[in-house]
């Protein structure tokens, strides 16, 4: 059985959980709907990039992170990646969990436990963050489910 994060922001998808997996799990996707971000992925490691300029190489707010787990959905399992962030400044785990809701739809869960590296307790700036962060969840998610709808439309 897999765990399922209580602090997860939810999304229906009217797409299989295949293709809503190929989609929210492929973390250079993300780029699309995270403003001002650029993502590389090599191997098991990612680095987000944020700023004003990063999406044309600046520098910025990097986000490294571990792939832990990435297992795609299988019949009636849900697909399961699991992150570690492991830069500088933010610490922490993610998750997308995709959840098979029929034959056509399915659910999308991202969680973010993220906290910044440094003097300050985790827990004062994990709470700090979690606003932004699930806000950003949030559009990331409404972006991806307009991406799909359009995709929908068109064909």
């Amino acid at each position: 059985m897999t765990s399922i994060p209580i602090d997860a922001v939810v999304r229906s998808f009217p797409v299989d959980a295949a293709t809503a997996w190929a989609l929210v799990a492929d973390l250079r996707n993300h780029e699309r709907w995270i403003p001002l971000t650029r993502v590389e992925v090599d191997g098991s490691t990612v680095r987000a990039v944020s700023g004003p300029f990063a999406t044309r190489g600046a520098p910025g707010l990097t986000d490294v992170m571990t792939i832990d787990r990435y297992d795609p959905p299988a019949g009636d399992e849900p697909g399961v990646a699991t992150f570690t962030k492991v830069g500088r400044v933010l610490k922490g785990h993610a998750s997308i969990v995709v959840v098979p809701a029929g034959p056509s739809s399915s659910r999308v869960l991202w969680s973010e436990d993220v906290y910044l590296a440094g003097p300050l307790p985790r827990r004062l700036t994990g709470a700090l963050l979690k606003p932004f962060l699930g806000g950003m969840v949030r559009y990331a998610l409404m972006k991806a489910h307009r991406e799909v709808r359009a995709t929908d439309r068109n064909a």
